[in-house]
C-alpha cells in the first residue's frame, strides 16, 4: 500500500522508521510509552512524507520548479524531494533561520531566499513567487497531499503494534502533522483514539484558535520554537479537533528544551 500512495507506483521517499519502547518514558509515564523515531528519515524529520507526496505528484503533473517556504524540517524536505526528481527549488526562509540550515538547504542544491522576520513573511513572498508559470508552491503544512502523506505513519503504526494504543502524542507547529495522522486514523478504523496535541507558549496558535473556536493569528511567536512556530494554524487542524478528540497542551519552552535533553540523554 505504502508504494502505491504516491500514485503509479512510484517509490515514496521516506522510509518506514522504527517504533521503539522508551524505558525512560514509561518509567516516567506509568505506562508503556512507545516513540515513533522519525528522526531516522533521510531528511532527519516526518516531513519528508507528506512534502514528498506533494512534490511527487506536483512532478508527474509537469512542474518545472519548486517554491517552498520554510525555515527548517519541511524546506529541508522539499529541498531534497526537488533533488531526487532532478528539479529546481528556491526555498524562501525567515531572517531567524540559521546558518547551518541555510548551508544544508545550499548542500541539497536548493536557491535560499532570506525573506522576513517569522515564517509567515517568509510564506507571503513564496506565494509571490509561486505566481510563476510553471512554479508550484509546496506549503510545509496546508495542504491536502502533505496530509495524506503524514497519514503513512498511522498505518506504520497499526502494522507494528499488537493492540490499539491508548492515546497519541504529537507537536503542533501549523497543524500539518495532526491533519495527517487524523487523516491516517480515519483509514484505519482508529478515530477514537485521543490525541494530545503539544505546543510551547508563544508559538500556541492551535491552542488559541481551539479557546476561541475559530482560527487565531498570533500577533508573533516568541517561543524559543523560532523555525517550528505559524502564527495561524491550518484551518483543518481545528476541523481535527471537532472529528477525533484533540487535548491541547501548551509547556513553557524550558519544559520542552528539557525534554529534549532528556530524549537525546536516553
Amino acid at each position: 500500500a505504502m508504494a502505491t500512495q504516491s500514485g503509479g507506483g512510484q517509490k515514496p521517499f521516506h522510509i518506514v522508521s522504527p517504533l521503539l519502547e522508551s524505558l525512560a518514558l514509561s518509567r516516567a509515564g506509568g505506562t508503556k510509552v512507545y516513540m515513533k523515531l522519525e528522526n531516522v528519515q533521510p531528511t532527519g524529520s516526518f516531513k519528508i512524507r507528506g512534502v514528498g507526496h506533494l512534490c511527487q505528484t506536483a512532478a508527474k503533473k509537469g512542474c518545472c520548479r519548486f517554491i517552498c517556504s520554510s525555515g527548517g524540517n519541511a524546506g529541508l524536505a522539499a529541498a531534497y524531494a526537488a533533488k531526487k526528481l532532478g528539479l529546481p527549488i528556491t526555498v524562501v526562509v525567515p531572517s531567524t533561520t540559521g546558518p547551518v540550515t541555510v548551508r544544508r538547504l545550499e548542500e541539497l542544491g536548493a536557491e535560499v531566499e532570506v525573506s522576513g522576520q517569522v515564517w509567515d513573511e517568509a510564506n507571503r513572498r513564496a506565494q509571490e513567487l509561486a505566481q510563476t508559470k510553471g512554479w508550484v508552491s509546496i506549503h510545509p503544512f496546508d495542504h491536502p497531499l502533505v496530509w495524506e502523506g503524514h497519514a503513512s505513519l498511522v498505518q506504520e503504526l497499526k502494522d507494528s503494534l499488537e493492540t490499539k494504543p491508548d492515546a497519541i502524542l504529537l507537536a503542533v507547529g501549523g497543524g500539518g502533522l495532526l491533519a495527517g495522522v487524523v487523516a491516517g486514523l480515519h483509514q484505519v478504523g482508529w478515530q477514537d483514539i485521543p490525541i494530545i496535541a503539544a505546543e510551547t507558549w508563544g508559538a500556541h496558535s492551535f491552542h488559541a484558535a481551539l479557546a476561541a473556536g475559530r482560527l487565531v493569528t498570533l500577533p508573533d511567536i516568541t517561543s524559543v520554537a523560532k523555525c517550528l512556530g505559524a502564527k495561524t494554524v491550518a484551518a483543518r487542524a481545528l476541523e481535527c479537533a471537532q472529528e477525533c478528540q484533540v487535548i491541547s497542551q501548551v509547556v513553557e519552552d524550558a519544559e520542552a528544551v528539557r525534554a529534549v535533553e532528556q530524549c537525546l540523554g536516553e
